[in-house]
């Protein structure tokens, strides 16, 4: 099967969960699954109407043998956008989800996103900053790396369940495969996301140590209409430690990209 069609198959085969009304918001989850972002959705749809998908592969979906790249993934949401006929959709991605939402504006040749939030993304390259090599951690060093407050939420892997433990496993397995090990990004894309003219606010935790907040700052410098946000006393995912001040700063971005008159109006 060509890859166009695979990934649109794959698209249609997508039940995201949704609720809410308004402006169309496409909530992308980063390597931990839909649970890392499941709350900044049910805040984002008292006031819009929130699509927050499972990528293929994660928590048992299936994943196509030809989607392996995370511009693949990002051509299957574009497809989905299509499919239900959404415009002036803004695209929130934690971490993977992130470098995801990044890629569905550079190949977003309709108009269908009209802004972006990128929550501690990884995807681009920076060399003086690089993506710590989260494959080689093991769950101390990932709760080090991750969080601000780090002893709060370790879990020991003698307390976990086997269940949720090969749940993780598979879950990991399928991000080295679109995400790539150990290098969490693609080397052309910081260069390229200069032709993204939308505005795409870009939120960092002050203690992320996966990706620094320096990382981030050059993420926002390198777009086009790119503004950086930092939220204290948060790590890698802000919106589940502080999510207080993250939902307050999406908030007051929505607030300023609505009813944009060169935006087109939305469906679906």
């Amino acid at each position: 099967m060509p890859l166009t069609a695979a990934h649109t198959q794959t698209a249609l085969s997508l039940v995201p969960d949704e609720a809410g009304t308004g402006r169309p918001v496409l909530v992308l989850h980063g390597g931990g699954g839909p649970a890392t972002v499941a709350g900044l959705a049910r805040h984002l749809s008292r006031t819009t109407h929130t699509l927050t998908p499972v990528h293929p592969g994660w928590e048992g979906t299936p994943r196509p043998d030809t989607l392996t790249t995370i511009g693949g993934l990002a051509h299957v949401y574009l497809s989905l956008l299509r499919d239900r006929d959404l415009r002036d959709v803004l695209v929130v991605g934690s971490s993977l989800g992130g470098w995801t939402a990044a890629e569905m504006a550079l190949q977003d040749n309709d108009g269908l996103v009209t802004g972006l939030v990128l929550i501690d993304a990884v995807g681009i390259h920076v060399p003086e900053e690089p993506v710590v090599d989260f494959f080689a951690l093991d769950a101390r060093g990932v709760a080090e790396h991750s969080w601000y407050d780090p002893d709060r939420y370790y879990l020991d892997p003698a307390d976990t369940p086997a269940g949720e433990l090969a749940r993780r496993r598979a879950n990991m397995e399928t991000m080295r495969v679109l995400a790539g090990e150990p290098a969490m990004h693609d080397p052309a894309l910081r260069d390229r996301l200069g032709r993204v003219d939308l505005p795409a606010l870009v939120l960092w935790g002050e203690a992320d140590r996966v990706v620094t907040p320096a990382y981030g700052a050059a993420y926002a410098d390198a777009f086009g209409d790119g503004r950086f946000a930092v939220v204290p006393e948060a790590g890698h995912l802000p919106q589940i430690e502080r999510p207080a001040a993250t939902f307050a700063l999406i908030d007051a971005f929505l607030d300023e990209t609505a009813d944009r008159p060169d935006a087109p109006a939305a469906r679906g």
